[in-house]
């Protein structure tokens, strides 16, 4: 652990503090004391823990009409990943937890997840539309590794042959190829890795515990080859940061994804003030270029929350965004359209019979 313009760097982190949530009572500011740094007493670095709670819920419904999917569900509260960008931070303010540090060290798991899925799938008024996993933090984040919350879900819905898309930057989703190839065989399943820059260096700075890029690109040609429609998510894009779009558009064509989406850098709540000191840690020199372009994005705030806005921005950075883009993804071949997903093979009683043999 270091320091840099009296912040301390937490090695392994994204964000460098416990940044309070908005219902706390009372906050703390760093301060200059007086002392020289080196009389400090060093602090031991955050270490993970993990919670269980009983899930009483697994899916969950979305309406807002900029996102294209129906059906989400999430192991996981918090992520491990540590990515300072993360626009679910926020929600652990509800936990009474900081969305700063607390966010990547603090994690919750569903207990009984599957089950409880199992359950859902079976209610008669369920039906079966795409079911977008991992969508707030990161199904495939290090935990899974020995919760395996991820792969209890991919089995009840692999049963009840269920359409699933994952979003996800974790390697660890090759673990599962074995449910994933046969549902992809069906039409069931489809897989979106993200790749924010190739830039290891600044991917390690802007998602400490992610894997590294040419491991994602590694993990798309595992996927393809398997014969698991693959995409790429180029997402956020910050201004005058992560300036490699078409060169991550172009290698993971090379790897084997077919498709591709972006979203802007979006700043709610206590993200902003936990982005901005990231900036002035890491990127000091630009870092007031950085957000008056993310403001230009976001009509002159941080953070505009209008479905209308919110994922692409807005303006002429917004234009040139989408411009570049679209022009690459033509030139390369990639689809912007999301894989069509198959909703007729679903039968929940295929899930509850299965569920009855253990």
């Amino acid at each position: 652990m270091g320091t840099v313009h009296g912040i301390h760097i937490h090695k392994g982190r994204g964000a460098a503090s416990w940044q309070p949530h908005r219902f706390a009572a009372h906050a703390r500011e760093a301060f200059d004391d007086g002392w020289p740094e080196t009389d400090r007493p060093a602090l031991p670095p955050p270490a993970t823990s993990v919670t269980w709670e009983d899930a009483r819920s697994a899916i969950t419904r979305n309406d807002s009409p900029d996102i294209g999917f129906r059906y989400g569900l999430n192991p996981y509260r918090g992520c491990e990943h540590g990515c300072i960008y993360c626009y679910a931070r926020p929600t652990h303010s509800y936990l009474n937890l900081s969305p700063g540090l607390d966010f990547e060290t603090r994690l919750i798991a569903k207990r009984g997840l599957a089950e409880v899925l199992r359950r859902e799938l079976a209610r008669p008024r369920h039906q079966a539309d795409l079911l977008a996993l991992g969508t707030v933090t990161d199904a495939y984040q290090p935990i899974e590794r020995e919760l395996r919350l991820t792969r209890s879900v991919l089995e009840v819905l692999s049963q009840a042959r269920h359409p699933v898309a994952i979003v996800t930057k974790g390697s660890g989703v090759e673990r599962d190829i074995d449910l994933l190839a046969s549902m992809a065989g069906q039409g069931l399943a489809a897989v979106y890795v993200t790749i924010t820059t190739l830039d290891a260096s600044l991917a390690r700075a802007l998602e400490p515990r992610a894997a590294a890029p040419h491991r994602r690109l590694r993990t798309i040609r595992t996927l393809a080859e398997a014969g698991i429609p693959v995409g790429v998510s180029v997402s956020p894009q910050i201004p005058f940061v992560n300036d490699d779009m078409e060169q991550v558009l172009e290698a993971a064509r090379e790897a084997g994804a077919s498709r591709a989406f972006y979203q802007v850098l979006r700043l709610p709540w206590e993200l902003s003030p936990l982005f901005r000191q990231w900036l002035s840690v890491h990127l000091p020199d630009r870092a007031e270029r950085v957000m008056a372009r993310v403001q230009d994005l976001h009509g002159g705030r941080d953070y505009d929350a209008d479905f209308a806005h919110r994922m692409k921005g807005q303006g002429l950075w917004s234009d040139l965004l989408r411009q570049r883009f679209v022009r690459a993804c033509r030139r390369l071949g990639h689809s912007t359209e999301r894989v069509a997903l198959d909703t007729q093979r679903f039968s929940a009683a295929s899930s509850a019979a299965q569920g009855r043999l253990f």
